[in-house]
């Protein structure tokens, strides 16, 4: 966010957090992108803040209660005042339990496949309406496609970028495997390692798909822990990932942290994927 719009953000979470009765003090940053993640002190609760525009606060809310109901590794809401969506000067807020990280924060391959399978294993069992991973894709093929957006990409690479999401959303779809709720982007900065155990945060990425697709976010050796996962599938998720990523950091309202760098180092791993004959083109 923009230091204005920060510093409205954060008055909206700690007006609404005190009004529910939690002390604050202090709101400490723990990261600031689209939307603003604060640990409130001293009552230690964690608050998201996001422009009411731009939001799937509800969608999350209930997401988290079922399956934390399920006994899914998800952050649980914060139980003390009324947990749920709060709406106050164009933001809405949401607030969550703070859990300390450990002092390693690395979640072990092995741990972090368990997570996510059982993760998988509660979210087969619910009935709610979410996206196709293929909606995603088609928001990365619109920026691409946008020049307004994308001033700085090459043409050479737009078409690069535009053929790879395209060939391998064709690809994927042509599989027909099984499909399901998924995370949407389990990977490492989405899982915390806590005294609780592994535990995923940040639902609003929720679609629907193949698991390959949610794995494709994770370490490569954490598939090695995953039962039953496909190959050829999974490595054609990796590179659709990798393409979609590679787009939004082309954006030019994109504010990821030396995203653009990123975004050159990526383009130059999917044309080596090319070169290797490793992403089908659409015919």
């Amino acid at each position: 966010m923009q230091a204005a719009e920060r510093a409205r953000a954060e008055v909206a979470a700690t007006s609404i957090a005190s009004s529910l009765g939690l002390a604050v003090d202090d709101a400490v940053v723990l990261h600031d992108s689209n939307k603003l993640t604060l640990r409130l002190l001293p009552c230690d609760v964690l608050a998201r803040v996001a422009p009411a525009a731009e939001q799937v606060a509800e969608f999350e809310v209930g997401l988290a209660r079922r399956l934390v109901a399920a006994g899914c590794p998800v952050a649980a809401l914060e139980p003390r005042g009324a947990p749920g969506v709060h709406a106050r000067d164009g933001f809405v807020v949401t607030l969550w339990r703070y859990y300390a990280p450990l002092t390693d924060p690395e979640v072990p391959p092995a741990d972090y496949a368990d997570a996510l399978q059982r993760l998988h294993t509660g979210m087969r069992g619910l009935d709610v309406p979410a996206p196709r991973f293929t909606d995603r894709v088609e928001r990365a093929q619109r920026i691409v496609a946008d020049r307004d957006r994308t001033p700085a990409l090459a043409e050479a690479d737009r078409a690069l970028l535009d053929a790879t999401l395209r060939g391998l959303r064709r690809t994927i779809h042509e599989r027909g495997g099984a499909e399901q709720l998924l995370h949407g982007e389990p990977h490492p900065g989405n899982l915390l390692r806590t005294e609780h155990g592994p535990l995923f945060v940040d639902l609003e990425t929720c679609c629907r798909g193949p698991v390959e697709f949610d794995l494709a976010h994770a370490p490569e050796a954490v598939a090695t822990h995953y039962p039953g996962a496909d190959q050829d599938l999974l490595h054609a998720c990796r590179l659709l990932v990798l393409a979609m990523i590679t787009a939004w950091r082309w954006d030019r309202d994109d504010r990821f942290p030396d995203g653009r760098r990123m975004g050159e180092e990526w383009l130059g791993r999917i044309r080596d994927a090319v070169g290797r004959g490793g992403i089908p083109t659409p015919g």
